[in-house]
């Protein structure tokens, strides 16, 4: 046996964590999180969605150059990435909506659109969506530029959902969840597995943000009345306690990979 040299060894570690039930918990409190703390700063603190959004975007890029330059998944800035994500994604599609009065079926429809294009051009140029495999800089591009599509577009279902149509924070949880369920239940029966992945991880983000409505918005409106900044207090405190046991047991198993 030998060690293979370095350079060889950073090219082969996937930077993505393995999808267990704990990333599902953690992503889906992330996307509420996005929603809440974007709507605590914007509004609570007062800052706007201009200033908030410049801020968010800052901090992003900072935290996804670390992210690229790891040489191997860091539970801590991964997840630290996708909650800025998140943040920046709604955003996004807020910026469109109540700034420039884009229409929510026309945002909808254009980053669906998007979307599509940037996994054609990953599988292009690429051959595989596989979160498996994300092992180059190249695919970790494709990776994040599609997941932050992904939070755009369910900012704007969700929206598009509860309020255009009007089926309420209690109803789009319900029914972005419900087809959340029948996506594990078509994997579990055979379906493939990178697409039923891609599609839980869109529809995790209109779930999210149903769900951050209805913890956040008062009673008057049809929520809970817990507020923005104590929802995402909640939910950021637990993603620290996943996320703490995630990197205790990555330093607990971490090894090199070696051949012969």
């Amino acid at each position: 046996m030998r060690q293979l040299p370095a350079s060889r060894v950073a090219e082969l570690i996937n930077k993505v964590p393995e999808v267990t039930l704990s990333f599902w918990i953690i992503k889906i409190l992330s996307t509420t999180v996005g929603e809440t703390v974007a709507d605590f700063l914007a509004v609570g603190v007062g800052w706007g969605q201009g200033l908030t959004s410049a801020v968010m975007v800052v901090f992003l890029a900072l935290v996804l150059f670390n992210q690229v330059r790891m040489r191997g998944h860091e539970p801590w800035s991964y997840w630290l990435t996708v909650v800025l994500v998140s943040v920046v994604g709604t955003q996004i599609t807020d910026l469109l909506t109540d700034g420039v009065g884009v229409s929510l079926y026309w945002s909808t429809t254009v980053f669906a659109v998007v979307l599509a294009a940037i996994f054609t051009v990953w599988y292009m140029i690429e051959r595989t969506l596989s979160i498996h495999d994300v092992v180059t800089r190249s695919r970790e591009s494709f990776y994040w530029l599609a997941i932050l599509c992904t939070f755009a577009l369910g900012t704007a279902a969700g929206d598009l959902a509860t309020e255009a149509l009007e089926l309420g924070f209690s109803w789009g949880a319900i029914i972005f969840g419900t087809l959340i369920a029948l996506t594990y239940l078509s994997w579990r029966m055979g379906g493939n597995a990178v697409l039923t992945f891609w599609i839980a991880y869109i529809l995790t983000r209109p779930f999210g943000a149903a769900l951050g409505d209805l913890l956040t918005q008062s009673k008057t409106y049809g929520g809970f009345g817990m507020g923005a900044m104590w929802t995402s207090i909640l939910f950021l405190s637990v993603i620290v306690l996943f996320v703490v046991i995630a990197q205790r047991g990555k330093a607990g198993h971490q090894a090199v990979p070696t051949a012969e």
